[in-house]
């Protein structure tokens, strides 16, 4: 939902094609990590990346990730806060709301979720995940085409550029290297491929899985992205369901934005499940060294 602001940053020609570079990333990184999958002398099964390759990266990128979604849940909250009094007091009223309490909520609730049994094996959880993200995203497409179908687009606030947003010097810089780290910020699935996937025969299937996720998931950020720099232009905001993007109809928003939390509660528990495994096997290694 942050890519029409990505897009508007680096322009009509830079925007999708960036898009683009992370995704052939991504599906060829997912490539190289199907081919992880076994060991290639003992045939043992990698079940981590870990154990596949070096960690290290994974734990800095899956730490980043996890605090970006309970800020970004947090977001969501309020914003459907937002909507409703915007709704009930018009579009022009000062409705803002902090973060601090909502996140707070996120934290509690994350800690009561993880004390589920056997979270891992809740095979329901990845098809709710799927429901939501599709769910939310299509809100926002829609929305964005809808306002594009108008005939408002491209003209005075909601006009584009092939060179995105004027800015001068630093501030030029800082936008497109944000825009571009939301980008590939977007296209990050891999690094956690070995953990969520299951037990195909062979590689060839996991390859094929990755080619048609990474194809769909790139033609639909590159729908969201474009209508919705189309839709509002240079003045595209950071996110168009939470960030002063869309307002009416107000049901609509809240429903999206309940979808964003549930999706994320999720995801913040399947990357958190592989610090815990993290955790576990130091606190084992530790329990054998005082033995000893």
């Amino acid at each position: 939902l942050s890519l029409a602001w990505g897009i508007a940053q680096l322009g009509w020609i830079a925007g999708p094609a960036t898009l683009l570079l992370f995704s052939s990333i991504t599906y060829y990184t997912s490539r190289l990590l199907s081919d992880c999958y076994r060991h290639h002398s003992t045939g043992k099964r990698n079940y981590t990346y870990m154990e596949a390759a070096c960690g290290i990266v994974q734990c800095v990128m899956l730490c980043g990730a996890t605090i970006g979604y309970a800020i970004t849940a947090s977001i969501s909250m309020v914003a459907i806060r937002k909507s409703d009094c915007l709704h009930k007091r018009g579009h022009a009223a000062s409705c803002k709301f902090s973060t601090n309490l909502y996140l707070v909520g996120m934290g509690v609730a994350e800690v009561v979720v993880s004390q589920i049994p056997n979270f891992h094996k809740l095979a329901w959880l990845s098809v709710l995940a799927a429901i939501m993200s599709f769910l939310y995203a299509s809100i926002g497409l829609g929305l964005a085409v809808a306002r594009v179908a108008s005939g408002t687009w491209g003209k005075g606030e909601t006009s584009s550029s092939l060179t995105g947003v004027e800015a001068n010097g630093m501030d030029k810089i800082w936008r497109m290297c944000t825009a571009i780290g939301d980008m590939a910020f977007a296209c990050s699935y891999s690094a956690i491929l070995i953990e969520i996937q299951s037990t195909p025969a062979e590689n060839k299937v996991m390859k094929k899985a990755s080619g048609v996720a990474v194809s769909v998931s790139t033609v639909f950020y590159l729908l969201c992205g474009c209508f919705g720099y189309a839709a509002f232009g240079n003045r595209a905001p950071g996110n168009m369901l939470s960030a002063s993007g869309f307002y009416e109809p107000f049901w609509l928003i809240d429903l999206a934005n309940v979808c964003i939390v549930i999706h994320l509660v999720g995801a913040f528990q399947v990357n958190l499940a592989y610090f815990t495994r993290c955790l576990n096997r130091q606190v084992a290694l530790q329990e054998k060294v005082i033995v000893i």
